[in-house]
This record gives structure tokens, C-alpha cells and sequence, in this order.
């Protein structure tokens, strides 16, 4: 009898039970969090992996013992902690709502907490005293699983180097929000606030998913998908013309117009004063602590009932450490992570004619030497826009003509920075006609008529070819428009959000059927795999032996932020912006030489270029240089794709190089180092073997001499000699001792 009373009475409560019982049942089947990690994860892989964890009985725990997130979840969710658990820093400040939302006119927030005493530091105490705020979105549940794909990917191997995951392992978090009461305009919708944090480095991913579950429209105005109030990283009491700003990466999948990560996020990513830090040091409260993400205007879309809306992602890599070297690594390890197509890395040629004898004489040089992708280039006569069934006919002859060799074939399309029109352009909302506005002065409108037939094109022709790579140049800068007539966007407001999920489909599209994106700009999140290693364009007008430095320099620089699968450079077999004979290579028999350093700087870094001519060789003995190379490039890849370690910058009077790195793997280092000078030297150069993961000794095979083991310093570098003859290079091969 006394159980099946107990019975009816644990049934009732089950029936009766709130939100807080829900997430508190949860929360306290989970376990406490694990011990921060030990060693490093840039050397050896960590042994722990992300989870959600219990801290007590109001706390829930984002970890994977490098970096952790922790949420209060009563009397409503508030993020009040963020720690880098390798240096122990303590990130946050202050509490502020999980996102902001602008629905119909008004501002409301999602969680969060208010009555925190001063803005200088939080206390854990303090949380006990703090409320929820009526206007809020209210926490009622949690849930975690695996990671999911963002899209769809269909990887290309033998272009890959290393295993590529995809999705990443991790962690999946889902924070659930219902209305507030009190905000009428709110009534019926829901927020999901998305986290991923990953395995074996300290990123984490945030983003939400606003629903209308209610019985009328709303309209999204805009957002602030994350919010965090960071530790400052300086206290000035004047204004630093330069300040510093915390030490993390902060990176969207809104970026625009950009050859880095950082420079990208300037519009959605911003580093903004707080007004309601009062106690600062800085006399007018100017100091940049307040991280806010969102997108540069709108997105101003509405939300029919039973409609969802995806916010834009922000991912936020903690850094450990200052180190410049430390913290280009960490970036490499971010990107092969989250975006692996793009260390995928072909040789590419581009070939200078469309027509299909040339296109196939291309494809035979390409598949003879090695190179893995011929491209139609820009000015080629090649044309994506062609919709006569008689074009992409003989173009699909000529990308099966290029697949039965292994290689693959693609093309060039001009998207932005031209000009289609008053109709079709977007439109300045100053002047209420083009030009004057747009990041290229005059760019079409992706939502405009032409703008949505432009992208019909585009799939159409790549469904019907079999085309597997598109160069698309300019692609979307970020304009916004005025217009209102354009079918694609209401008017100004939405315009930017609208273009952006134009541009953004259609990636995720290409990448879903296998194509490869060569873009220059910075769309590796939404599936780019290669962008610009920077540089000027007139420079590739210059002499030839100028051009071989500013290469050097620009590899150098360039992978500071990116790895060297991720930048293309530029050679031109023929004349490019002019320069005339000395600066181009053609008749590639008479600048052998140059030829070949041009391939060793490349290849030597890892870095693919785009050999623009008519053709890859002339002659048997052009052919050999560029198979040698090619072979060289093949034989090494796996750690040539590898990060560099810069040892060296050129500047034309002495030697210049870098050092690849892979840990863990069978050749877990590559130096290369180059001569720029008439003469041999020799050289005795500190190579510092940290990342490549020895300890102790490394197995060193430098050309011209026997292979030798030579211990490592207590600072785990070496000091090697090396002879490098006049205008050359030595490549030196680490390996663990054997």
C-alpha cells in the first residue's frame, strides 16, 4: 500500500514538476569537472577531452581542461566565468546577458543577471545577490551532445596532407530560453544559445537560434550574439592611441573583406568602451573591454510563425601565452580544426586559354609534371555564365578529359568590384544611386535581378560540368544597398544579411558536392580553402630577381596568420601588369634558373602558386626542373603543409628561411634556407625544435652532408652549419633519433 502511494505521489510531482526541477535533475547526474590538463597541446595531443560538467548545484561547466566556461543557472543563466586553465587567468570582469535581441523595435536580453556592485572583478559570492531581470528571456533547460557538421563536405585526399575530422570532436551545448512574461513583443518565441567547445585546444563556438513559436510575425531588427565583459588587457588613465586589447582571437563567419582572420571581423567583432564600467581607471570610461558580435547592419529579416532564425557564429580562441610564434601556431591548430578543406593544397595551373585544344594541352603538362588542378584563368575566354547547353557541353568534355588524368578542372568568375548598372548595382542610400558607396566604388547587388540569375548560372553550370574548383573573385564585400526594388532584399536594412546568405548558400553548396574554392578573401568558415598569402599585384610587374624576395617576404609574413595551405602566390609565366620581358619567365628555357627558385621558394614553403601562362614547360629540360620540384614538394608534403616557424626574413643580404614543424609525425621538421646572394656561404643557424616535439636529440639530414643525431639544447633548439651555394637552397629534414 505504501508504494503504490509513493508511486501516485512521484507521478503527481513528475506531472507538477517546473523548469528548475528539469535542469537541476540534469545537472546533478553530471559529473565535476576533471583536473586542468598537463603538458602542451601544441606538442603532443591532450589525453582529455571536452565534456559538460557540474561545479555545484547551480553551476553548469563548459571544460576541456584547457579552457572553461562556467553558467550560474538560478535565478536566471548567467556566464560568470571564463578561464584559461594552462595559465589559470581569470577572463571576465562582469556578467552580461547571454545575446541581445531587437524584436520589433525593442531591446531585449537573454539571461543574464543584474545588480553586480562594481564592473572591476566579480566575486562568486556577489552571484547569490543577483537577480534576474524582468524584460529577460528566461533559462528553462539544457541539453549536450556530439558536434554536427555545419555543411556538408566531400574532402578531396589526395590534396590532403593529414587526416582531416570533420565534424571536429566536442562538445555540443544547448541553453534553452522561453519568453519573459513581462515583454509582450516577446510573447511565444524561444532562444536556443548554441556552445561547441572542442577537443585538444582552448576554442569554443557560440551562436543561437531564435524560434516563433507564437501566432504572428515578428521582425528580428538585430542582435548581439555574444556579449562578454572581458578583463582589460591595459589600465590607462589617457587614451592609448594603440590600446591593447585581451589575448584572444576572436573570429565570425561574417567576415569582409579581408586577407586575415582579424582584419575580417572589424565590422562584426568589436572591441567597444563600457559605459556602465564607471570604476575604470581610464578618465573617459573609453577603455576597449566590451566584446560585442554582430553583423554590421540588420539583419532586419522577418519571422513568420513556425519560423526559425540562425544568428552568425563567433568563435573565441583563448591564448596561453603572448608569443607571437605560440600564438600563430594556436591560429593553424584553430583553422585545421574548424575549416579542414583548407588544408587541402593542389598544384594549380592556370591556364591562360579556354580554347579546348589548349585546355586539353594544359591538362596533359599538368598530369605529366604532377600538377593537380588546371584552372581557366581570368582573361582565358573562359565564361561560368554561359547557359547554352552547347558550352557546358564541350566544358564537360573537358572536365572528363581532365578527371581520367587525375586531374581537376575548374574556372575563373568576376563577382564583385565591376559594375552591371544603375538597375542592377547596389545602391548608395546617401545618393539613391550607385557609386560613391561600395567597397570596389561600383559592385552589383546580389539581389538584384542579375544578382539572382548570376547564381542560377553558377549552379547550373557546375551541376551540368563537373567542374570541381570555381576562382571567385571579389566575391561578396559586404556591400549593403538602398534599393527597393531589387527582388532579393526588402531595402536597406535587410539588404546586407540578405546577400550575405546568398553567398553563403551557395559555398556551402560547392563544398557539399566536392568543388574547391579559391577566393580571395577571407570565406574559409563558410567553406574557402585558399585565399591571397598577400600581396600587390603590380609587384608580379617587377624584375624577376625582385620579384624572388618580395615572395619570401610575403610566404613570411603571410603565415603568420594562416597556414601555407591557406595563401596562394603568383607566378607569372607571362606578362602581368605589365613589367615586359624581365619581369616574366617565358620562354621558360632561357630562365631556367629563375624558374627553379621560383618553384623552391614555393614548394619549399608549402605554398601553392598560380602559374598563370600557356604552359608548365618547353623543353625537356624545363620539364625536369618543374617534376623535380613537384616530386621534392610530393615526397615531403606532410610536413611542408606544416606550420612554419619563422627563422629568418629576406631582405636580399643574407640568408632568409623558415622551419616547418609537425609533431608527432616521421619527419617532424623542415628547414628550408635560402641564398639570395652571387656568392656560396656559409652558415652556422640556431634551429629551434620545440614544436617539432623532441626532447632530447634530433636525427638531422642536411644536403651534401651524412646524416648525424645532434642533441638539443636546454632551450630545445640546435646549432647547425650549412653551405647554401649562390643563389640556392639548403633543405635540412628533422627526424626523431633513430
Amino acid at each position: 500500500m505504501h508504494r503504490f502511494i509513493a508511486a501516485l505521489l512521484a507521478a503527481f510531482l513528475a506531472s507538477t514538476a517546473t523548469a528548475d526541477d528539469a535542469w537541476s535533475a540534469r545537472l546533478a547526474a553530471l559529473p565535476a569537472p576533471p583536473p586542468p590538463m598537463t603538458g602542451d597541446w601544441l606538442v603532443a595531443p591532450p589525453a582529455r577531452t571536452a565534456g559538460v560538467f557540474r561545479a555545484d548545484a547551480r553551476t553548469l561547466v563548459l571544460d576541456n581542461g584547457l579552457v572553461r566556461r562556467s553558467f550560474r543557472l538560478a535565478p536566471n543563466l548567467a556566464c560568470f566565468a571564463l578561464e584559461q586553465l594552462t595559465t589559470g587567468e581569470s577572463l571576465l570582469r562582469a556578467v552580461r546577458p547571454e545575446c541581445e535581441l531587437t524584436i520589433d523595435g525593442m531591446k531585449i536580453a537573454v539571461g543574464g543577471l543584474v545588480g553586480q556592485p562594481i564592473q572591476n572583478f566579480l566575486r562568486p559570492e556577489w552571484l547569490d545577490a543577483m537577480a534576474a531581470d524582468p524584460q529577460s528571456f528566461v533559462f528553462e533547460d539544457f541539453e549536450s551532445g556530439p558536434i554536427e557538421p555545419r555543411f556538408a563536405w566531400r574532402p578531396r585526399t589526395a590534396w590532403l596532407s593529414r587526416p582531416a575530422v570533420w565534424p571536429p570532436p566536442g562538445v555540443h551545448l544547448v541553453l534553452r530560453f522561453r519568453a519573459p512574461a513581462a515583454a509582450a513583443t516577446a510573447e511565444g518565441l524561444r532562444v536556443a544559445v548554441h556552445y561547441e567547445l572542442y577537443d585538444g585546444l582552448p576554442l569554443m563556438c557560440k551562436w543561437f537560434a531564435l524560434e516563433n513559436a507564437g501566432s504572428r510575425e515578428v521582425r528580428l531588427d538585430g542582435f548581439a550574439s555574444e556579449v562578454l565583459a572581458f578583463v582589460e588587457a591595459e589600465s590607462e588613465v589617457e587614451q592609448d592611441v594603440r590600446p591593447e586589447l585581451p589575448n584572444v582571437h576572436v573570429e565570425t563567419d561574417c567576415t569582409l573583406v579581408a586577407m586575415t582572420g582579424e582584419s575580417g571581423q572589424r565590422k562584426s567583432a568589436r572591441w567597444l568602451p563600457d559605459p556602465t564600467y564607471t570604476t575604470q581607471v581610464n578618465y573617459r570610461l573609453e577603455t576597449p573591454c566590451l566584446l560585442e558580435c554582430r553583423p554590421p547592419l540588420g539583419p532586419s529579416v522577418a519571422i513568420p510563425p513556425g519560423g526559425t532564425f540562425e544568428s552568425l557564429r563567433t568563435w573565441l580562441l583563448v591564448f596561453d601565452s603572448t608569443d607571437a610564434v605560440r600564438r600563430t601556431l594556436s591560429l593553424c591548430r584553430m583553422y585545421r580544426t574548424i575549416a579542414p578543406w583548407a588544408m587541402e593544397n593542389p598544384l594549380i595551373f592556370h591556364a591562360r586559354s579556354a580554347e579546348p585544344a589548349a585546355v586539353r594541352a594544359a591538362i596533359d603538362q599538368a598530369a605529366d609534371v604532377g600538377f593537380e588542378l588546371v584552372i581557366l584563368t581570368f582573361g582565358s575566354g573562359f565564361d561560368a555564365e554561359n547557359a547554352s547547353p552547347e558550352y557546358k557541353a564541350s566544358m564537360r568534355q573537358l572536365a572528363e578529359y581532365a578527371h581520367a588524368k587525375d586531374v581537376a578542372l575548374g574556372g575563373y568568375s568576376l563577382l564583385a568590384s565591376r559594375s552591371l548598372g544603375p538597375e542592377h548595382d547596389v545602391i548608395n542610400p546617401a545618393t539613391s544611386k550607385p557609386g560613391g558607396f561600395a567597397v570596389f566604388e561600383n559592385s552589383p547587388c546580389l539581389g538584384s535581378a542579375w544578382g539572382r540569375a548570376y547564381f542560377k548560372k553558377l549552379y547550373d553550370f557546375y551541376e551540368a560540368t563537373g567542374f570541381y574548383v570555381l576562382e571567385h573573385d571579389g566575391s561578396y564585400p559586404g556591400d549593403a544597398c538602398a534599393s527597393t526594388a531589387h527582388p532579393g532584399h526588402a531595402g536597406y536594412a535587410d539588404s546586407y544579411w540578405r546577400q550575405r546568405e546568398t553567398i553563403v548558400v551557395f559555398y556551402r553548396w560547392c563544398r557539399g558536392r566536392g568543388v574547391y574554392l579559391n577566393v580571395p578573401d577571407w570565406y574559409f568558415l563558410n567553406g574557402s580553402s585558399k585565399t591571397g598569402m598577400g600581396y600587390r599585384e603590380t609587384n608580379w610587374s617587377l624584375p624577376r630577381d625582385q620579384q624572388e624576395i618580395i615572395e619570401r617576404q610575403n610566404i613570411f609574413d603571410g603565415t603568420r596568420f594562416k597556414t601555407p595551405s591557406m595563401g596562394w602566390m603568383f607566378v607569372p609565366l607571362t606578362e602581368y601588369h605589365g613589367g615586359g620581358p624581365a619581369a616574366t619567365i617565358e620562354p621558360l628555357h632561357e630562365h631556367r634558373d629563375h624558374y627553379e627558385r621560383r618553384l623552391a621558394n614555393l614548394l619549399g614553403a608549402g605554398v601553392q602558386a598560380c602559374f598563370r601562362g600557356p604552359r608548365l614547360y618547353d623543353t625537356a629540360d624545363t620539364r625536369a626542373i618543374v617534376a623535380k620540384w613537384v616530386a621534392f614538394y610530393k615526397q615531403h608534403r606532410a610536413i611542408l603543409d606544416g606550420d612554419l616557424v619563422p627563422l629568418r626574413r629576406a631582405d636580399g643580404r643574407d640568408w632568409d628561411g623558415w622551419l616547418h614543424v609537425n609533431p608527432g609525425a616521421a619527419e617532424c621538421g623542415l628547414a628550408m634556407i635560402y641564398n639570395p646572394l652571387d656568392r656560396e656561404i656559409d652558415r652556422t643557424i640556431r634551429l629551434p625544435l620545440y614544436y617539432t616535439g623532441l626532447t632530447e636529440a634530433a636525427h638531422v639530414r642536411a644536403q651534401d652532408q651524412p646524416p648525424r643525431i645532434v642533441p638539443l639544447a636546454r632551450d630545445y633548439s640546435i646549432q647547425l652549419d650549412v653551405h647554401v651555394p649562390a643563389q640556392g637552397r639548403a633543405a635540412v629534414i628533422i627526424e626523431p633519433p633513430k
